[in-house]
Formats: C-alpha cells, sequence, structure tokens
C-alpha cells in the first residue's frame, strides 16, 4: 500500500485522515473485496504528477454499493499547488459496479508531503497543524492498559472531528475495527438508515444546500464503520452491550442517568466523545437550559439556576482521562493538566496474578460436570468464583441456604447468576423463580442462562423454549424457559409480591434486590435456596438498604451461632470487584462515580458520638455553594447522598440534579453540638429535602380539572384539588417532604422526629429572629449572573474555569434565614405499617391513599398533611387537622367504603391506625349524628325482620352466617361513629375484618393469632352491643306510653348503723307506747265496770254464753251515766283497783 504508514498525523480543519484506512480496513474485513483502478487514469495522473484511486468495496453476500468515492492524492515534492481540490461521485448499478460517467482533472503543481483526503475551501488558505502529542498519547496508554479515554469537544464543527479520533482509536487497537454508539436527541441531521442517508444528501445537493467535499468523507465513515444509532429515549435498550466508542451529541438533552448508562456501554481503551456544537465558551455551559428544567419549573418557582452543570464543567478538569479541546482539536487550559507522558507498554501488576488465578481456577474445575463448562465461560477470577460457589450451593444437600452478591455495576452480577442457574437445569432442579423490580432487568441473567445450557448441549427447540412477555411495557422480555431434556423443569419469572407463590419453589433468584422494598425482600426468603443480588452503587435505582440491614443481620447471626448455620439456614456472601468491561482503576469510572455520586460506600462514617435530640440543630444547605466543587462542599454532598442511598430503596443520578437545579427544592440537615475549636464536619444525623409547592392561581386549578391533566410539579396542591374537586387549596403554599433519610448507624434514636419537629417550628416562625430578616435579605446577590458576565471578556483558548470565590456560607442556622411563607407541609410515601407510625407519631393525617398498589413495590401510594399555626390563614376547622377537616372527614368516609373493594389485602393494625376510631364512648355521650339522625338512620339501616335476626344470633338461636349480610352496612356506621357503642381494640378489629374488609375467619385466625371460638365469642359480643343499641332507639319514642317503675336511688346512711338502731328502737318504743295508751284509759274501761263485784260478775257471765276465740267477753255497764259522771275522788281510787281486775280478767 502507498500510504502504509505516515511519518506523523496531520490534518486541517474539517479535514479527515488518509483515505487509505478505510481502504485498508476495507479489504481486509472482506475476502472479496478489491480494488480497481483505471490504467488510463494512472498514466495520465502519474504524467501530471498525480494519480487518482477509485474505491469500490464489492461483498459477496451484499449485491449493491451506494456510493463510493474516489481520492486523489500527489506524489512529489515541492509547495502544494493552488487549485481547488474537486472529488468524484460516481454511480453504480445495485447488481453490477457500472464505469464511471464523469471524471475530472485535478490539477496541482506541487503535492504535500503526506496523503490527504477531501477538504473545505481552497488548499491554498487551509492551514494544516500537527495533532496535540497528548490526544493520541491518552489513547494509546488508555488502550494499552484497558483504560476508558473521554474527549470533550466544543465548536460547531466538532462532528468532523470524530472520524480523526476513530482513526487514531483504530491505529492503536490491534483487534478489529472498534465499533460505535451514536446517542442523539431527535435528529441526527443525517440519516441513521443507508439509503436514507444517501437520498438525503443528493436531495441537499441538488438545493445547492450542501458541498460534496464536507459530506463525503464523513459518509464514508458513516457507510464503512459499524455504527450503532440509539436515542436518548431508548438508551435502555442498550443495557449489556460492549462498544468501542461512545458518542454523544445534544448536551442539553443529557440526564445524569443518560450519561452514566451510555458511559458504561464503553470498553476498557475506549472513548467517549462528548459533542457540545452550540457552545462558543465552556461556561455558557454554566446557564444553558437543560430540556429536564422544563419539569423542574412550576407556576411560582421558574427561575433555574444550572448548578448541576456547572459541578459537571469543574470536575472535568480532575479527570486525569479527560481532554477538552475546541473543533480544531486544540486542548483548552481546563485539561492543562495533561502533560507528557510515556506510552505504558506493560498492563497493570494485578492483571497477570488475576488472569492465572482464572486460568487455574479453570483447569481445576475442568472436569467436574456441570461446574467446568459454566466456570470456563467466566471472564473474571470474581465471577469464577462467585459462579463455582453458586454451583456448590446447588450440588449440596442442603435445602435451606441463602447465597448473596453484592458488586458495583458492570461486574458480573446477572451473568453470575445465569450461569448458576443453568447449573441447577444440570443438577435436575424442576421449579425455579426469579424475581426481579421489572421482566428488563432480567435480560442478561436470562441470556446468560440460554448460553449455559448451550454450553452443557442444550439445544433450543429440542431440549428447552423461550417464552416472552405479552405486556407492551416488557418489550418481549424473556418470562420463562420450559426445559423438557431429562423431565419437566421451569424457570419462571414472578413479581416481587408475589411471594405467596412460592410454596414449591426449590431455587428462588433474586436479581437487582437492593431496588425491591426490603420488607418484601423479607417476605421472599423462605425454607429453600435462595440465589440474591444487589447492586450496591449503581444508576439503576439502587439503595443499600438490602446490604446494611437485611445482610448484615443474616451475617451477625451466621457469627452467633458460631458457625455457618443458623436458625435460616446456611448463609454466604460474595463481592465481585473485578470489571468485565475495563481494568481496574479506571478513570472515568472514578469520575463518573465521584461526579454522580454512585460509590458512596464509604461515605457515611461511623458516628462518633450520638447527642440528645435536643442539643441537635437543623441547618440549612445553601445550594450555590454545595454545588460549587469545593473540597468541603463535595465532602458533604457525598455524605448527604450517602444517606439518602442508605435510607431508601430506590434511588437514581437523576435525583441529583433534581437537588441541585430544580427551583423549588431545599436542602436541610441536622448536625449535634459544633465544636467551633476543631474545623470537621460534624456528623450528619438526619438529611431531609423540601419543595415547596401551591401559589397556583384559580384559573389554573379550573383548567386542570376540566382536561383532567395535572402539569408538572405541585403534587400536593394538584392531587388533593383532584381528590377533593377544589380550586381554593392549591393557591395555599405549602411544603412537600421529598425524602427524609436517617444515618444508618442511628436508627431509633429520635433524630428523625427532632429534624421534623424543628422544620415545622421553623415554617411556623418560631425560630427566625424578627430583627435579622431584612438584614439578611438585603445581603443576598446573585452570584450566577457574575460568573456569565465574566466568561465573556475572555475567547474560549484563554478561558480558565475555577472553582467560584465569594459563595455564602455552606450552612446557615435557621435562625438566621428567612423562613418561606407557607401553611401546611405534607408528604407523599409508599405506604407502610412503620412509615404510617412515623408520620402519625408526628401528628400528620392521611389525606388520600392510591386505590392501585405499585407494580413493583405492592404500596400504595398516601398523602399526609400537617396544618401550621400561621396567621397567614383563618383556622375555621376544628381537631388536629384545623382547616383541612373538611378534607380529612371526605377521605375516612370514602375510605371505609373502600375497604371492601380495593383495600381488602392491607393488614388490620395498619387499617385501625388509618382509621382511628373512636371506640370509647362514655355512658350518655352523644354521636356524630343527633338523636333524630339517629332514628331516622337506624330506620333506614335495619328492618324489623333484621333486628329480629340479631336478637336470635344475640339469644344464640343462630349461627353467625345468618347476620353476615348486616355486618358491612353496621361496620361503616360504626366507624363513621354513628353508633356511639363502647368497644375494645380487639373486638373493633375483629368487626372491622369482618365486616370492612370481608375477611372469613381463617385469615382472621391467621393475621390475629387468636383461636376460632375466641374470634366468633367476639364477634358475638360486637353484635350483642349493637343490638342493644339499636333495641333502645327505635323503642324510645313507646317508651312515654308505658308506665314507669319508681326508681330507686340506694344512697348511703348520713349515720353509723349503731345510732341508727337506737334511734330504731326509740321510735318503736314510742310506737309502741302511744298504741297502749288507748287500751289503758280509765274512761275507756269503764264501759266494761261491774257494779256489784260478785252478784255483777256471776250475773255477767251468765249471760255471756260464748266466748270469742282470743279469749275475751265483754259486757255492758249496768250504772248509770249520771252516777259515773259525779264520782268522788274515793271512787276514783276504787276504779284503779278495779282496772287491774278487769285487765286480768281480759288476758285470762
Amino acid at each position: 500500500m502507498f500510504t502504509q504508514s505516515l511519518p506523523s498525523i496531520y490534518y486541517s480543519p474539517s479535514w479527515l485522515p488518509p483515505s487509505s484506512f478505510f481502504v485498508e480496513r476495507s479489504l481486509s474485513s472482506s475476502p472479496s473485496s478489491f480494488l480497481k483502478l483505471d490504467k488510463s487514469l494512472s498514466a495520465k495522473s502519474e504524467s501530471a504528477g498525480f494519480f487518482a484511486v477509485a474505491m469500490e468495496v464489492v461483498t459477496e453476500e451484499v449485491a449493491a454499493v451506494d456510493a463510493v468515492m474516489e481520492v486523489a492524492t500527489d506524489e512529489g515534492t515541492g509547495s502544494r499547488g493552488s487549485g481547488r481540490p474537486k472529488s468524484h461521485i460516481a454511480k453504480f448499478n445495485k447488481t453490477a459496479v457500472q464505469k464511471e460517467k464523469k471524471k475530472k482533472e485535478r490539477t496541482q503543481q506541487n503535492s504535500v508531503s503526506a496523503a490527504t483526503i477531501g477538504g473545505s475551501g481552497n488548499c491554498a488558505s487551509s492551514m494544516r497543524k500537527k495533532v496535540d502529542d497528548r490526544i493520541r498519547m491518552l489513547i494509546e496508554n488508555g488502550v494499552k492498559t484497558r483504560n476508558r479515554s473521554m474527549f470533550v469537544i466544543i465548536g460547531d464543527k466538532s462532528r468532523d472531528q470524530i472520524v480523526n479520533l476513530h482513526y487514531m482509536l483504530g491505529k492503536a487497537v490491534v483487534k478489529s475495527r472498534p465499533t460505535v454508539l451514536w446517542c442523539y436527541k431527535e435528529k441526527l441531521e443525517l440519516s441513521s438508515h443507508k439509503r436514507k442517508r444517501t437520498k438525503q444528501v443528493k436531495k441537499l445537493m441538488q438545493r445547492g444546500l450542501l458541498d460534496p467535499e464536507k459530506v463525503d468523507p464523513f459518509s464514508l465513515f458513516l457507510e464503512s464503520g459499524a455504527i450503532s444509532y440509539c436515542l436518548y429515549k431508548e438508551s435502555e435498550r442498550i443495557l449489556g452491550n460492549t462498544y468501542g466508542m461512545c458518542i454523544l451529541q445534544d448536551f442539553e438533552a443529557l440526564t445524569p442517568n443518560i450519561l452514566a448508562r451510555t458511559i458504561e456501554t464503553v470498553e476498557g481503551g475506549g472513548l467517549v466523545v462528548l459533542l457540545l456544537r452550540s457552545l462558543t465558551s465552556l461556561t455558557s455551559l454554566c446557564t444553558m437550559v437543560m430540556d429536564v428544567h422544563e419539569r423542574f419549573r412550576t407556576e411560582s418557582h421558574s427561575e433555574i439556576v444550572s448548578r448541576f452543570n456547572e459541578r459537571f464543567l469543574l470536575s472535568l478538569a480532575s479527570c486525569k482521562a479527560c481532554l477538552v479541546m475546541d473543533d480544531e482539536l486544540n486542548i483548552l487550559p481546563i485539561s492543562s493538566h495533561m502533560r507528557l507522558t510515556t506510552v505504558s507498554s506493560t498492563t497493570e501488576e494485578s492483571l497477570p496474578g488475576a488472569e492465572q488465578d482464572l486460568l487455574s481456577l479453570k483447569e481445576q474445575r475442568l472436569d467436574v460436570f456441570p461446574v467446568g463448562p459454566l466456570v470456563g465461560m467466566c471472564t473474571t477470577f470474581d465471577q469464577g468464583k462467585a459462579v463455582s460457589t453458586f454451583l456448590d450451593a446447588i450440588l449440596d444437600k442442603k435445602v435451606h441456604s441463602t447465597t448473596a452478591l453484592t458488586a458495583a455495576r458492570g461486574r458480573g452480577k446477572s451473568a453470575a447468576l445465569g450461569l448458576g442457574i443453568a447449573g441447577a437445569i444440570a443438577a435436575g432442579y424442576s421449579n425455579i423463580f426469579v424475581t426481579a423490580p421489572t421482566p428488563e432487568n432480567l435480560k442478561s441473567l436470562f441470556e446468560f442462562v440460554c448460553r449455559g445450557l448451550q454450553a452443557l448441549k442444550y439445544k433450543e427447540h429440542f431440549d428447552y423454549d423461550l417464552l416472552r412477555s405479552s405486556n407492551p411495557e416488557c418489550r418481549k422480555a424473556v418470562t420463562q424457559i420450559n426445559i423438557y431434556k431429562q423431565h419437566r423443569q421451569t424457570v419462571q419469572y414472578i413479581e416481587p409480591r408475589d411471594y405467596l407463590k412460592l410454596s414449591q419453589v426449590e431455587l428462588l433468584v433474586i436479581d437487582e434486590a437492593a431496588a425491591i422494598p426490603l420488607p418484601i425482600v423479607r417476605s421472599l426468603l423462605g425454607p429453600y435456596k435462595v440465589f440474591l443480588s444487589s447492586t450496591v452503587n449503581g444508576y439503576e435505582g439502587t439503595g443499600r438498604s438490602l446490604s446494611l440491614k437485611l445482610l448484615s443481620h443474616l451475617e451477625e447471626q451466621s457469627q452467633i451461632s458460631g458457625t455457618i448455620e443458623s436458625q435460616n439456614g446456611s448463609f454466604q456472601k460474595l463481592e465481585l470487584r473485578e470489571s468485565i468491561r475495563y481494568s481496574c482503576g479506571d478513570p472515568i469510572e472514578s469520575w463518573l462515580n465521584s461526579l454522580l455520586c454512585l460509590d458512596i460506600t464509604n461515605s457515611a462514617p461511623p458516628i462518633s458520638r450520638f447527642p440528645h435530640p435536643r442539643e441537635c440543630n437543623l441547618y440549612y444547605v445553601d445550594r450555590d455553594t454545595l454545588f460549587s466543587f469545593h473540597k468541603e462542599s463535595e465532602v458533604l454532598l457525598q455524605r448527604m447522598v450517602a444517606l439518602f442511598v442508605a435510607s431508601h430503596y430506590k434511588n437514581s443520578p437523576n435525583d441529583l440534579q433534581l437537588m441541585a437545579d430544580a427551583p423549588a427544592h431545599h436542602l436541610f440537615v441536622l448536625l449535634g453540638p459544633v465544636d467551633e475549636s476543631k474545623n470537621t464536619l460534624p456528623d450528619i444525623l438526619c438529611v431531609i429535602q423540601v419543595c415547596l409547592e401551591g401559589q397556583i392561581s384559580r384559573d389554573s386549578a379550573l383548567q386542570s380539572l376540566r382536561i383532567r391533566r395535572q402539569p408538572a410539579g405541585d403534587l400536593l396542591p394538584w392531587k388533593i384539588s383532584e381528590v377533593f374537586e377544589d380550586t381554593d387549596f392549591p393557591s395555599l403554599s405549602g411544603a412537600r417532604i421529598v425524602r427524609i433519610a436517617v444515618h444508618p448507624y442511628a436508627l431509633g434514636h429520635g433524630y428523625g422526629s427532632a429534624a421534623l419537629d424543628q422544620l415545622t417550628r421553623y415554617y411556623e416562625g418560631q425560630l427566625t429572629d424578627v430583627t435579622e430578616l431584612d438584614i439578611k435579605k438585603a445581603n443576598s446577590v446573585s452570584v450566577q449572573v457574575n460568573v456569565g458576565e465574566a466568561a465573556k471578556e475572555v475567547s474560549l483558548l484563554e478561558e480558565t474555569i475555577t472553582p467560584r470565590k465569594n459563595l455564602p456560607p455552606l450552612l446557615v442556622h435557621l435562625r438566621e434565614r428567612l423562613h418561606e411563607s407557607i401553611q401546611y407541609v405534607g408528604a407523599s410515601f409508599g405506604l407502610s405499617a412503620d412509615l404510617f407510625r412515623f408520620w402519625k407519631k408526628q401528628k400528620f393525617y392521611p389525606f388520600y391513599i392510591c386505590d392501585h398498589p405499585n407494580n413493583v413495590t405492592g404500596e400504595h401510594s398516601c398523602i399526609v398533611l400537617k396544618p401550621l399555626n400561621t396567621a397567614d390563614i383563618e383556622n375555621t376547622g376544628t381537631g388536629p387537622v384545623g382547616f383541612l377537616t373538611s378534607f380529612y372527614q371526605r377521605f375516612k368516609r370514602r375510605f371505609v367504603r373502600s375497604l371492601t373493594v380495593r383495600f381488602r389485602e392491607l393488614d388490620y393494625k395498619l387499617v385501625m391506625s388509618i382509621l382511628d376510631p373512636k371506640i370509647n364512648f362514655s355512658k350518655g355521650e352523644p354521636s356524630v349524628s343527633s338523636s333524630e339522625d339517629s332514628t331516622m338512620l337506624v330506620k333506614l339501616l335495619i328492618s324489623a325482620d333484621d333486628l329480629k335476626r340479631l336478637e336470635a344470633y344475640t339469644g344464640y338461636r343462630k349461627d353467625y352466617g345468618e347476620v353476615m349480610d348486616l355486618v358491612p352496612l353496621l361496620a361503616q356506621c360504626y366507624f363513621q361513629e354513628k353508633l356511639p357503642i363502647t368497644l375494645s381494640h380487639l373486638q373493633a378489629s375483629v368487626l372491622l375484618s369482618m365486616g370492612l374488609q370481608l375477611q372469613d375467619i381463617a385469615y382472621i385466625e391467621g393475621k390475629m393469632k387468636i383461636e376460632k371460638q375466641q374470634i366468633l365469642s367476639l364477634f358475638r359480643k360486637v353484635m350483642t352491643k349493637i343490638y342493644k343499641y339499636l333495641y333502645d332507639v327505635l323503642t324510645k319514642d313507646y317508651e312515654p306510653s308505658f308506665p314507669r317503675e319508681r326508681a330507686v336511688s340506694l344512697t348511703p346512711h348520713s349515720i353509723s348503723l349503731e345510732d341508727d338502731l337506737e334511734d330504731g328502737a326509740k321510735q318503736i318504743m314510742e310506737k309502741t307506747k302511744a298504741k297502749n295508751v288507748g287500751p289503758l284509759n280509765p274512761e275507756y274501761l269503764q264501759q266494761y265496770s261491774i257494779a256489784d263485784r260478785e252478784a255483777g260478775f256471776e250475773q255477767a257471765l251468765r249471760s255471756c254464753s260464748t266466748l270469742s276465740s282470743g279469749g275475751l267477753i265483754s259486757v255492758k255497764s249496768n250504772r248509770d251515766k249520771a252516777v259515773k259522771n259525779n264520782k268522788t275522788a274515793e271512787s276514783k281510787k276504787r276504779k284503779r283497783k278495779d282496772l287491774f281486775v278487769d285487765f286480768r280478767v281480759f288476758h285470762s
């Protein structure tokens, strides 16, 4: 080849590398390709001092070639010519190569010392410069050390330099031509389809809008290289793929998720090229409007400050493998830290040892089936050990065991799990279940299951079949593998919340367990083998709660037992540290982890001292200083993100951009007592992220209700307005607690409650000193504007980027900052017993619970609110929720009615906590409704026949099934406090489960851990109390027509028993004396006197023939009344004698 080697790389602005590279690659890539030269043209060209080469690439598999570039180069010595170079485009038939239709000669008097192609403008006016050696050395060093390199190109012609970088990468890579991944937002300017791109170029040329000399070299690069095109919104489909070069254009559409996802696909030694075509200076990146900013804006908060872009720009200077250049490959001052270094001739010292260990492991397991073939597929020693450990656990006879695999992103966890499943199939396991947040997360796992089966001599369609999901959202992901070579075997995907289906499972594989809520992961564990993988740091939405809580708990149980065996079975923990795609210590990985706070395993150090919550203070974090890329700011930022990741199961790099750029978001940290003598940052005990919402106009609220579509942001106002059909609530101002995280080593110490209490009092104005408000507000200035103005004064080649100075304090005490005027504080979270208990303890009350559970977590979204005691709004309500009382009552009524249909599966304890019913009514205390309303309600609620059935059930004459149709209505009335009946908490729980959730006795028996007879006894007592109340209400109208018994009041005596007895004796004696006074009266007895003593007495006895039953006789006096009245004193004495005689006769 006439251009086999070049003395050095030269280029002109927008010119391309020598075409011989493409000719040479084309010939070597296809055995049937050939180079056709026009002999007459060559002879004529040589006589004129130059020759022309017509390149045609024809393959046996492809019958047509769209376009061929004719390249002209000249040989000789002297100065360059003055003629304008022109390229020739030859058109060929699709079935055969046609002859040239047009030939144009180039006239040059002298040739150049190196071969070049194409060009824009006049060759004489184009300055050729030598490429900076640092660019070539960075690429070559990266290829030899398997480290990635990154180039940031700024300028309108930055795209033209892609071919130059790809050419240098191809020369450094010994293996095949590097593949390219091109990611963009919407438009590529040239179609990714080959034929469409050719037609598009022809149309532009016909209109005179395109210079063919500028397009042809780039088109040749597009057609000759293996380029994959991907939209940013479809970047998830490239996960698991590997490329040699990644091109990112349309910077305004990039998000942290997309940035990490695309860079992760580049292999070791590859290039990451970031094109910034629309920028004239680096600092203009700080004011660039990103597409994601549209979602951050709200009606009351619309000013965006690009703090994330500023930190991204400053981080480029700290990256050891990044060069920032203009569109002429001039290295800018921000990359002045890159110096000329010698090219490394050997790889890192650790790599040969790791490779040797991997080879030794493969040799040891070579003859062991099925371990040998599967371990032979591993690419790193860590992966080989993991697969070997999985297979040992599979072949072990122990039924109950758990093996956990943790690693960072790109270490081969899913591949190791897939090979382990293939080994389980070969070992005869029949029922294997696989779970993950979504079926798309299992793409790599099922792929390596199939690869492992193929290595074990299984053939698709003969020995196994694949079943794909019919759900359009899953994009035809594999969800099941049916194997029938030896016997019926199944590898099936289940959703994480379907853990009740694991009754017959033999092996359960949980992939990306960190993205699943911890309670669900605990429920998935059971008396069977479990393989569990977790991404400790990554960009797919991960958290560290799994490794900090569950794995640590299992590991502690194993250590306490003294052996590997614990009461939950054996437990093993593995970790993968060696990357698959690139070498350890890759500078791009380190830079990306630092930029996006991905590697935060060591960012949350243990707490040295646990102060009392009353001693802690809440501080406001200034975001301008936090994202300024200063050393102290970076330490605080890494620790804050570490706490969020450690506390939440769902995290994403996009959360970092939300924290930085969203205008309505604010950050607070809870710190212990600060020792001013020590210049160190105290331990962060709690972090709170708050979003200010509300202040929405009434017209916007009406329009949103009319079109049934909510704008981005303002979650609480829009949702409350939609649920309650209210247009006044959005006009209020509130604060939504987006995330709250407590240090993992300080859980349960009350720091979260203390932080929420101080935050609430701060917004109520109890912590702010009024005398300092005006001073603080007057001194606040916008630092961002000063940076933008300073950037306009220098050019791109003279621009230096350094962290800003004169920044406000990083931490501000709440007493020194003006609080925003808000009327309520709220939060939205996945409903669980622990979280709801925490918010209820802080006097937050529920106002909305989503009817449908989350597809991944199985949790219902819940919104809680707490009204603030401020003078901004009139408190017209009563109770703990103040002016939100009407909303709260409407929510409770709706929730009670929905329990029968949508919330049956909620735990009865959680439902009781949400309803918080009044179950203790004192005697005579009225219910919510009046007596007349209660009577009307009972008459509408129950009939006379229903009341008779209740009476029969309470009288043990009917079974409980005879009255179950009445229980839902009665339960709804009771939990709406319309039946003032006092019940115990257990009785109310039984009524809730049977009446509102319609659960059977067996379900209640399992949940409440009580026997069936006790449940029925509690239910009968409840029905008895309800029947008595209903009977009393229905019969109280008839009570006045019936006679009433006099009520006997039993009050204690005011005198003692002895005194009472003495008084009683006296009264009896007085009554007896008074009764005996009459018969003993002489005048009364005179009528029975006898005048003649013996004769008269005998005569009286003869006249009385009969005696009474009492033995008494009565005789009539025979003395004259006048004599009786004229008795003397002597006769009175004699009468007294007669009285005693008669008295004896009376007793006889």
